[in-house]
């Protein structure tokens, strides 16, 4: 590791040992990066020095903002977190605030002032942020002022984080944060951060109920932006991304802030978004990129008739995995195709991926340039192709969890082993199963929950489906949906009849749902993904 410009070193004094860092691997020409990097400079300062200050960065419902305009914002506010709020290369900074362009510019404030950016979904409570405030020992915070007060009834048990260490903003207070960033120069002198210094803690979204951080350095922010963006999306400096993953999750901070500006482009940031408004988000910005959930999709695929969507060419789903029958329903609507993409927080964001040209129908992709995947045995041998493992990966990005004993689990001989159940053919193509843990053995049959959702999905009157498996005196396990239905039918034995018999013959008779449940809403963590853990302990 290079000579670290943290003054703070809790960061790296808190990574894992390096015997238990996955391998990684640089063998692509742009992933060869000097050992001193600041992420901020490569995704917006550069641009400015190069002459294209004046193009559009940041797109908003109430107006837009340059690159030169994005540098300027952003380097005042990191004066103001250095001269007014005390903070030294290393500290962690908590930032808390929907998908605007405050959030952004403060985003990347922290990356210049050499801070490590731990930013919180919206939504978070008190409780979950005391947990997350005390794992990465939080020194200061940044915060809408709609979001401070969950996070100021957490400060009494949060004895790193003082009150006077915290700034809003949209604030009419006389410390606001716009405030104190107009009193300060436009300037500011990049802290010189080595490639590996970190950058960010991102925690996982909670789909197993307990988060964990997760570290990653200056080199990971571009390096995700180097792989996945340019093999897959080919970003263009005249697209216009859109979309609905919070900046504070890896999916969104990739998709809606960091590929856009590493390539020049722009994107259109909206802090609350309905499949209605994503459609006349697209409709008035003429956007080109879509990035969001399956579940986003399946819902805008009925209403694709009502917009003007011939701006965009091509969409981007991630977070978690796309049924078939959603991908079909949205192409045939739209005509626009689907992107499926598989990353994790760990590794900080896409993977496995394919160009629209070589999609395969049912398969997620794979391994996209620059990261190695495979499928192994519970031996932690290669399977045979068709055979369902656990898939492994490797690349320039890993796993490295802050002070976790779980660090181990994730990473497995030098892979990354994610925790997701695939079968690789023989070209390559990874088709998805299940997450492990979703994998429902029952009467001795294994069975993939997803599969069953994927079945339930094609009948006409469901909206969504969740399918666990839930504990029975005769076959140990048996599989249990709950199902969300389209408005106007009945939750009925005759629809629990009619949604079986649908599934027996759709797939497997045997991977029927004995049990269902009708509800108005499934558990849903802020970006999506389907909490499978809060339908097992319903």
């Amino acid at each position: 590791m290079t000579t670290s410009s943290h003054v703070d070193t809790f960061a790296r004094d808190n990574l894992p040992p390096k015997a238990q860092w996955p391998e990684l691997l640089f063998e692509r020409p742009e992933l060869s990066y000097p050992e001193r990097m600041n992420c901020a400079t490569e995704l917006v300062d550069r641009h400015v020095a190069a002459g294209r200050g004046a193009g559009i960065a940041l797109r908003a419902p109430d107006g837009a903002c340059s690159y030169l305009q994005l540098a300027a914002q952003a380097n005042r506010i990191a004066h103001v977190l250095v001269k007014e709020m005390g903070l030294v290369p290393g500290n962690r900074v908590l930032l808390r605030g929907p998908n605007n362009p405050m959030m952004a510019a403060c985003w990347l404030a922290v990356m210049k002032a050499g801070g490590v950016c731990v930013a919180t979904m919206p939504l978070l409570r008190a409780r979950e942020l005391t947990d997350i405030v005390n794992k990465a020992q939080v020194t200061h915070a940044l915060c809408d002022k709609r979001l401070e007060a969950e996070l100021r009834a957490a400060l009494p048990a949060c004895p790193t984080l003082r009150a006077d260490a915290i700034r809003s903003w949209y604030d009419d207070a006389p410390d606001a944060l716009e405030r104190l960033a107009l009193q300060q120069p436009e300037h500011f002198a990049n802290v010189d951060t080595a490639a590996d210094d970190v950058a960010l803690i991102a925690f996982t979204s909670g789909t197993t109920g307990k988060p964990k951080g997760t570290m990653h350095f200056h080199r990971d922010v571009v390096a995700m932006c180097d792989l996945f963006p340019r093999s897959c999306l080919r970003v263009r400096a005249d697209d216009v991304f859109c979309g609905t993953p919070p900046i504070a999750f890896t999916f969104g901070l990739g998709g809606m802030l960091a590929f856009p500006l590493r390539a020049g482009a722009s994107t259109v940031l909206v802090e609350k978004l309905t499949p209605e408004s994503l459609f006349e988000t697209i409709e008035q910005f003429r956007a080109t990129v879509l990035f969001t959930s399956p579940v986003m999709l399946r819902a805008m695929a009925a209403l694709a008739p009502n917009y003007d969507f011939s701006s965009l060419r091509i969409c981007v789903s991630a977070g978690e995995a796309l049924p078939d029958a959603t991908r079909q329903l949205f192409t045939q609507a739209t005509g626009v195709e689907i992107l499926d993409g598989l990353g994790s927080t760990e590794m900080i964001h896409i993977f496995i991926s394919h160009t629209a040209e070589r999609a395969r129908r049912g398969a997620t992709g794979y391994a996209i340039p620059g990261y190695r995947a495979t499928v192994l045995d519970e031996a932690g041998q290669p399977c045979a192709p068709g055979v369902v493992g656990r898939l492994a990966v490797k690349g320039p990005t890993g796993c490295r969890y802050l002070a976790d004993e779980r660090q181990t689990n994730y990473v497995q001989n030098g892979w990354n082993v994610t925790g997701d159940a695939y079968r690789m053919d023989a070209d390559g193509y990874f088709f998805y199963e299940a997450r492990t843990d979703d994998m429902i053995i029952s009467a001795g049959y294994n069975i993939a929950g997803p599969e069953v959702e994927g079945a339930l999905l094609t009948h006409p009157a469901v909206s969504e489906c969740g399918v666990v498996g839930t504990p029975d005196p005769e076959r140990g396990t048996v599989v249990k949906a709950f199902v969300v239905l389209k408005p106007g039918q009945a939750g009925d034995r005759a629809m629990i009849e009619a949604l079986q018999t649908h599934v027996k013959n759709t797939i497997a008779p045997y991977k029927y749902p004995r049990r269902i449940e009708f509800v108005d809403a499934l558990p849903r963590t802020e970006t999506g993904k389907l909490q499978r853990f809060r339908l097992r302990s319903a």
